[in-house]
């Protein structure tokens, strides 16, 4: 005989396994509406972790040592001070660090000085002195400095770290035995990426340095979104990679190898793309979307998931994240109606307008132009060529809405006040995404959307290419 309590716990945990089993058999019907096989074993395309690690501990030596000294002489700044806090880290804390680290290590004071900067000795690796003022050498890229405090009983042989005051009294010695002209900080009302210095760690560190030296603060701004958005061409050539393998998972998706017409829902492709993410050792900054055209039906009409159906124009919002780059993507598709081998000419129109619209900011996104210089180029000669659109195109890196000029926004096409007065810098990576609104004569005169999205890469030589290429033609859903 049980107490009541007893069958009421009893009941709870049969009510509970009800509950999960209900939740299994509707994710069991979630999946048979994609096509069988949509899913193939997990695959590694880039490698295991660890070989993707030693891959970025070679990217941060080469771009601290290559990158960083000229940019700290370009902006004026001999003396670059970063300091954080675990969990509240800089924005450019991923662009400094190793891949083994994940946070700043309690406080993390990282400096860096153009110690060639006062003989106007030109820029190079051995001007620019890396010390971490806490947390490690970073595979012993920084000179880790520790605390002298004794310990009684050592962890391991480890000596203490640095902590508190002495940190700041530590980075005032190394301020005054360089004696800077200029200490870059990270202050900024416009960049996000350039503001990563907590209002708490500025006031420790100007209460540390006193009034002399806190008189030589300036706002680095341009140095910080500079080094974040600056790629290497070994990062080029797996970015390349990257966008290889969208290109080869987008094509998947909007195929008849997950698409069922009339049974698969946008939520079923989306999922499909989250697992397949997933499977393949692959991270995602952004849940993908997926989006539905149709012939005489509106957005609302369609609904928030709708099942995709034969003569459909479908949409899809995609990325991928690799040892701390992003994609960001756009594909079309069109789900062939039985009988059509082809999507009909005016669909085929559509795509060409946006297609002429990449190759116009293809064209205008030069290195030393401002993304509003950029932006007012591109919607003026779309307009001589009798196009409607909207541009919005943003840098990609690091961040998967990068450090850079933005191009537009989809609500503001009179260009962005601050964002987008950024310019175009050798070695950088956008995301040219648009859209063009064409009437579709085999749709009745109705207005089709044709959004697209592909990665492209300024080389160090300022020339522009697509990291893998650009969509003239519809992917094709067939009906089995």
């Amino acid at each position: 005989m049980t107490s009541s309590s007893e069958s009421v716990r009893r009941a709870s945990a049969a009510a509970g396994a009800i509950a999960i089993v209900c939740s299994l058999g509707a994710l069991a019907q979630e999946a048979s509406r994609i096509a069988p096989g949509a899913l193939p074993p997990a695959e590694r395309p880039f490698g295991t972790l660890h070989e993707q690690a030693a891959l970025q501990q070679q990217w941060l030596k080469k771009r601290l040592d290559t990158v960083l000294p000229p940019l700290m002489r370009k902006h004026g700044i001999d003396l670059w001070v970063v300091p954080m806090r675990e969990y509240n880290e800089d924005p450019v804390f991923t662009s400094i660090v190793a891949p083994e680290t994940f946070a700043a290590r309690r406080r993390t004071i990282y400096v860096f000085f153009d110690k060639c900067a006062a003989s106007g000795a030109p820029p190079s690796p051995a001007c620019v002195e890396r010390i971490a003022l806490g947390g490690t050498s970073q595979g012993g890229l920084f000179d880790a400095r520790t605390s002298a405090k004794a310990i009684a009983n050592p962890v391991n042989g480890r000596q203490a770290e640095l902590w508190g005051d002495e940190q700041w009294l530590l980075l005032k010695e190394v301020v005054e035995q360089r004696k800077p002209k200029a200490i870059g900080i990270d202050r900024s009302t416009v960049f996000a990426f350039s503001d990563g210095l907590s209002s708490g760690e500025l006031q420790g560190m100007t209460e540390a340095l006193g009034p002399s030296w806190s008189a030589k603060f300036r706002d680095a701004e341009r140095l910080p979104l500079d080094v974040i958005a600056s790629r290497l061409p070994e990062e080029e050539a797996f970015f390349e990679k990257m966008t290889a393998l969208v290109w080869q998972m987008t094509q998947t998706m909007f195929s008849d190898k997950v698409i069922v017409p009339g049974t698969t829902r946008t939520s079923d492709v989306v999922w499909w793309w989250r697992q397949r993410t997933n499977d393949q050792g692959l991270g995602t900054w952004f849940q993908p979307s997926i989006s539905v055209q149709r012939k005489g039906a509106t957005a609302k009409d369609l609904g928030d998931d709708p099942v995709i159906q034969p003569g459909d124009v479908l949409h899809c919002d995609v990325g991928i994240t690799v040892a701390r780059l992003n994609t960001d993507t756009q594909h079309l598709a069109y789900v062939l109606r039985p009988g059509e081998t082809d999507a009909p000419a005016g669909l085929r129109q559509a795509l060409a307008n946006a297609n002429a619209m990449q190759d116009i900011a293809m064209e205008e996104t030069r290195p030393g132009r401002t993304g509003n210089e950029i932006l007012a180029s591109v919607l003026a000669r779309m307009k001589a060529k009798g196009i409607n659109g909207t541009m919005y195109t943003h840098p990609i890196g690091l961040n998967g809405h990068g450090a850079g000029p933005l191009i537009g926004l989809w609500d503001y096409q009179d260009g962005v006040v601050g964002r987008g007065e950024a310019r175009v810098i050798p070695s950088m990576w956008f995301s040219i995404e648009l859209q063009a609104t064409t009437p579709v004569a085999e749709w009745g005169g109705q207005p089709v959307q044709m959004a697209q999205e592909e990665d492209m890469i300024i080389g160090a030589d300022g020339r522009n290419r697509w990291a893998r290429q650009r969509q003239d033609k519809l992917f094709l859903v067939r009906t089995r």
